[in-house]
């Protein structure tokens, strides 16, 4: 499956907003991977994404395999580290965190995965990676050991993601982290959507349906559900949500 990019572009030009489900291969049990593709089969979701801040197994192929026995949507890479690189995926989000000043994860962690792209048929889609203060630490941060922008100073996030595109980045990944006390700033996604021309992903500390809704409204043309949907498979189920709705 390719083209991914130039799927979410059309969908941006027809205002059809997206969604994608997160799974961090840590969290998914693979003795109950049927109940979760059925989940996600129920679900409005158009992209699956999966990686993590921490994957401490190697299940991700496995998990990759029996995801695409029975769904057809693209699967996409959304790597902490190269180690997370698989090539059964349909594409990765080839992600520079350019809201933090840690070169490990600016160029360093893409030097050591450009080999192994360079080899596979992933498509590869260049992202800014932005993350944004959520009232609580998260692994990103942690990880990456890097501060969060402010979530009150819209401004510093509008002008890393005018740099991000700039750059050349495809897109722009507005992240509150996993397991955020609260999401991105409305007034914030607002911002930075109107002044981007590339689509923009908005993801982190999403907990229901109308949060959803406010981030599509205020600009988001592709949302990212991850802890909410794991915490609960039902999360979709009632009441049921189209993203275009």
């Amino acid at each position: 499956m390719q083209n991914i990019y130039q799927k979410i572009l059309q969908s941006k030009s027809r205002k059809e907003k997206l969604l994608a489900i997160l799974l961090d291969p840590d969290k998914v049990d693979l003795q109950n991977i049927n109940s979760l593709i059925s989940k996600i089969s129920e679900s409005p979701a158009t992209h699956i994404f999966i990686g993590g801040s921490l994957v401490l197994n190697n299940t991700i192929d496995e998990i990759i395999l029996n995801l695409k026995k029975e769904i057809k949507l693209p699967i996409v890479l959304f790597p902490g580290n190269p180690s997370q690189i698989s090539v059964y995926a349909d594409g990765i989000l080839f992600l520079s965190l350019i809201s933090g000043r840690n070169p490990d994860f600016l160029i360093e962690h893409q030097v050591k995965a450009a080999p192994i792209l360079k080899k596979s048929n992933l498509e590869i889609i260049s992202t800014g990676y932005i993350l944004i203060e959520s009232g609580n630490p998260t692994a990103v941060a942690s990880v990456s050991k890097t501060n969060p922008l402010p979530r009150h100073n819209a401004e510093i996030a509008v002008d890393t993601a005018i740099a991000g595109e700039f750059l050349g980045n495809k897109l722009i990944y507005l992240e509150a982290g996993s397991g955020a006390k609260l999401p991105v700033p409305l007034e914030t996604i607002s911002l930075v959507s109107k002044n981007l021309e590339i689509p923009l992903i908005v993801g982190g500390g999403i907990k229901s349906i109308q949060e959803i809704q406010d981030a599509y409204i205020a600009g988001a043309d592709l949302v990212v559900i991850g802890t909410a949907f794991e915490n609960d498979l039902n999360f979709f189920t009632n009441p049921n949500l189209s993203p275009n709705d």
